[in-house]
């Protein structure tokens, strides 16, 4: 590959349609950028004092998301396209793992039903152990042992380093 062939548009891909996708993807970037700018316009500056405000990180990031889906629209338009994944370590040729998936979703949606019953410490542990099984994990014991850990850590890290009150639920006067 030369130099020159860099600015040369690419061939776009074959069939009709084949860019309503990656036009797709630079009207999300808009509509986030757009979003994030306007969104920002109610935020008061009371404390601000100087260049950098409460402003400042939304709406560079808005305009960052608005400049890269001008450029993408521009390399959509020289013929750029999208290039499948290559798998370096994932065989494309099988479909999606939906028991995997399921068993995630699961797992979050148990936390989130029960967590204000049952506390975060039990639904914490209960779903980093079914993720982590979900995922491939073989050694039961182990990952049950690091999950308690993370789960009674991040609580203790919550409410101790950062002020949150993480529900207790059935732990409640024990903590």
């Amino acid at each position: 590959m030369t130099s020159d062939s860099t600015l040369a548009p690419r061939d776009a891909e074959p069939g009709v349609g084949s860019n309503r996708a990656e036009y797709g993807v630079v009207a999300l970037l808009l509509v986030m950028g757009l979003w994030a700018i306007l969104a920002t316009v109610g935020i008061e500056d009371r404390a601000a004092r100087g260049f950098v405000t409460a402003k400042t990180l939304p709406i560079a990031v808005g305009i960052m998301l608005i400049a890269t889906a001008v450029f993408l629209a521009i390399d959509i338009a020289r013929g750029g396209h999208g290039e499948q994944e290559e798998g370096e370590d994932v065989d494309l040729s099988h479909g999606s793992d939906f028991r995997t998936v399921a068993l995630l979703v699961a797992a979050f949606a148990f936390n989130a039903a029960l967590i204000e019953s049952i506390g975060w410490p039990i639904t914490g542990a209960v779903m980093f152990f079914l993720c982590t099984v979900a995922l491939g994990g073989r050694h039961y014991l182990r990952t049950a042992l690091i999950a308690v850990i993370l789960s009674f850590g991040s609580w203790y890290l919550f409410y101790l380093a950062l002020g949150i009150n993480l529900p207790l639920g059935l732990l409640d006067g024990v903590l």
